[in-house]
């Protein structure tokens, strides 16, 4: 793998946690306001970094195990510390949601990532 070609798999990690935030918004019935969008998101986008940099994602951005494991609970858990820290609240039920809805969107994307590259070098093979 190229040095930087990781960054724009980080980047779809970025925008899947956006959808997140955007798509928890709408479904309470807020206001669609991109500053109430990353207000939700930026917990999360900033324990993302903090997960993606611990796995060395140069060498590991499209493993499901063990390391976009570890992306994805880093991701949930000190993005909701950081929410509670910040006085952003917390319910069970959020928690619950988070874990499944990143879990999808994280893990997902690596899952089908994993297989689009493993494909493609077969083919060339």
């Amino acid at each position: 793998m190229r040095r930087y070609s990781w960054l724009p798999w980080f980047a779809l990690d970025i925008v899947l946690v956006i959808v997140f935030a955007a798509s928890g918004r709408a479904s309470h019935e807020d206001t669609a306001s991109v500053l109430g969008t990353l207000n939700v998101a930026w917990p999360f986008l900033v324990a993302l970094v903090i997960g993606t940099v611990l796995t060395k994602p140069w060498k590991t951005i499209n493993e499901v195990w063990p390391w976009g494991l570890l992306v994805w609970l880093i991701t949930v858990l000190f993005g909701m510390a950081l929410r509670v820290l910040t006085g952003g609240g917390f319910a069970l039920a959020f928690l619950f949601v988070t874990l499944g809805i990143l879990g999808l969107f994280l893990l997902g994307r690596r899952a089908v990532a994993g297989l689009l590259i493993r494909n493609r070098v077969k083919l060339r093979g």
